[in-house]
């Protein structure tokens, strides 16, 4: 498997997935709400890295939610279709981070973009709150691995109807 990304070395790429035959509507393909459900299951195997999981949670009462995600549909996939996805982080803060991916059929053809904006949220509140410092030196190594990546032309785009002239 691998994608046509330039600097796709540089890209963290998700343990394999499958599209499953009850995530199929009645047009034959994926339905929309599962590319969102593919691409949060790969983040989760990125989360470690940072130093999120259940473990983080049970320890301070932390974790994430995300409060945007715009998904791009750009090719259909189908039951047994075999994907994974790439992802970029684009920017972060002390309480927020910035994350774009791809989601890449097995046979090299993009399949999706999204791109979410995610909150840490202390769960006491709940509240929107700083990150401890050791997730954000891990925000900081891999946002700095990936210092070569473009800004993906996909992201920062809006919906809208574009009228003529």
């Amino acid at each position: 498997m691998t994608n046509s990304t330039p600097h796709s070395d540089l890209l963290f790429r998700s343990k394999p997935m499958t599209v499953r035959p009850e995530w199929i509507d009645y047009n034959g393909h994926l339905n929309m709400a599962y590319y969102s459900v593919l691409m949060d299951t790969s983040v989760d195997d990125l989360y470690p890295q940072f130093g999120f999981g259940l473990d983080y949670l049970k320890s301070t009462g932390c974790t994430t939610y995300v409060a945007e995600f715009h998904i791009c549909y750009v090719r259909e996939l189908h039951e047994g279709d075999q994907v994974y996805s790439t992802v970029q982080l684009l920017d972060f803060d002390e309480k927020r981070f910035h994350l774009y991916q791809e989601l890449w059929h097995a046979d090299g053809w993009l399949a999706a973009t999204g791109e979410g904006l995610t909150l840490h949220v202390d769960q006491a509140g709940p509240r929107v709150a700083p990150m401890p410092d050791h997730i954000i030196a891990n925000l900081r190594k891999f946002h700095t691995a990936q210092s070569a990546l473009p800004w993906p032309d996909r992201a920062g785009r809006k919906i809208g109807i574009r009228r003529k002239g």
